[in-house]
């Protein structure tokens, strides 16, 4: 199995998922060697920690500077460091995806396997360099498309190619929801037979252990956005419904949990809105500041513009914290107990925020049967699927 970010050392949705269905599958007897790009300093103590965690699997670590969610700006700017100009690594982006690509063969034919399981564009072609090597079924799981990232700003077409040669080269495709295996369709030409559809989960338990009920730590209602501050997230539409919440309830605080691109843009924004003052900024959180954070809020609000899945309502639901969600995402076709609005629709979007704040009734509704409903979306459920595909591939060894 390829990815390239695992947690703790992860900033978004598919590190998290990587290792819910890495864990589930481990549990279930499958082995998995996992190869990750080391990008970050790895200590022993975390390899042990994960074996810990996960019986079955070993990390392979390979040194590259690939990270989750890197542009070629970004990708650069780590090459610029003086600790890394001391390394062989490629002068752009796609040169290192290809680079640690041509590591993957070379572990694929040391490491007796049945399965290439690959995780999105950058590490595609390591999954194809394995299965050239080995010939074994490669499994291309697509947590998200060149086109969901680019959030309509033009597909970079490098990525675009990356993306489409890898897809075409799989023997089978993982989509993490219907909204995704039609965009897989729609942009590379598979047949729909060639996709399954595995919805991402939760383990309620990370997020229930947490005894303290912070709601109201503030004396208001707070309402939450956490996720990377990039354009397809939808951070811009979330402070322009603020604003008219706002204009009706002026006893509302607005917090934003991230970092990405558009973090000083939306900071500014906030400011040009005249809602400075009601809007916290936390940067990026993480483990109990994450659990804590969720049950602060008094809804969540996901107002993405193009979001394959979406993990983060399961944990504000998890959390027992009701949420509203766009309609443009994967994991609005799972979720019934949850307020849904198109990300555009602003006017929509501050009504529905001012309902829940305004009636008791139905934030409690909302909490109640969202958290019961999120017990259908389990890790386990998800790895079920999998090894059921895994099986329609090689039959005869699992």
């Amino acid at each position: 199995m390829f990815g390239w970010e695992f947690p703790p050392f992860n900033s978004g949705g598919l590190g998290t998922a990587c290792y819910g269905i890495t864990k589930a599958l481990s549990q279930k007897g499958v082995e998995i060697n996992f190869v990750l790009p080391k990008n970050v300093e790895i200590t022993e103590g975390f390899l042990n920690i994960i074996s810990a965690n996960l019986p079955k699997t070993k990390i392979t670590l390979v040194d590259s500077l690939l990270t989750s969610y890197m542009t070629n700006e970004s990708y650069w700017t780590a090459l610029q460091s003086p600790e890394n100009r001391q390394h062989s690594y490629s002068s752009n982006l796609v040169d290192e995806v290809h680079r640690y690509a041509e590591i993957a063969g070379k572990i694929a034919a040391t490491v007796p396997h049945d399965i290439v399981h690959c995780h999105d564009w950058m590490t595609l072609p390591a999954g194809e360099a394995a299965q050239k090597v080995s010939g074994k079924p490669l499994v291309s799981h697509i947590h998200s498309t060149e086109a969901d990232r680019s959030g309509g700003r033009g597909n970079n077409p490098q990525i675009f190619e990356i993306e489409r040669e890898g897809i075409l080269r799989s023997d089978r495709i993982i989509a993490v929801s219907n909204f995704t295996g039609k965009r897989i369709t729609d942009s590379y030409h598979i047949k729909q037979n060639k996709i399954d559809v595995v919805y991402n989960g939760i383990d309620k338990s990370e997020f229930e252990e947490e005894d303290l009920d912070s709601r109201n730590l503030l004396g208001k209602k707070i309402v939450l956005f956490l996720g990377r501050l990039t354009l397809h997230k939808g951070p811009d539409y979330f402070l322009q419904a603020a604003k008219k919440v706002l204009e009706k309830n002026d006893d509302v605080i607005f917090i934003i949990s991230g970092t990405g691109d558009m973090e000083r843009k939306t900071i500014e924004n906030a400011c040009e809105l005249g809602i400075g003052d009601k809007v916290l900024f936390t940067g990026h959180i993480r483990d109990k500041d994450l659990r804590r954070i969720y049950k602060m809020a008094n809804l969540y609000v996901m107002p993405s513009v193009s979001e394959p899945f979406g993990i983060t309502p399961l944990e504000a639901l998890a959390s027992k914290t009701p949420v509203l969600i766009s309609k443009q995402s994967g994991v609005s076709e799972t979720l019934r107990h949850c307020l849904k609005v198109d990300f555009w629709d602003i006017d929509e979007m501050a009504n529905k925020i001012l309902a829940v704040l305004e009636n008791q009734e139905l934030e409690e509704c909302l909490m109640t049967n969202g958290n019961a409903e999120i017990d259908k979306l389990s890790w386990d459920v998800a790895a079920d699927k999998i090894i059921t595909l895994y099986k329609s591939l090689v039959p005869m060894k699992i």
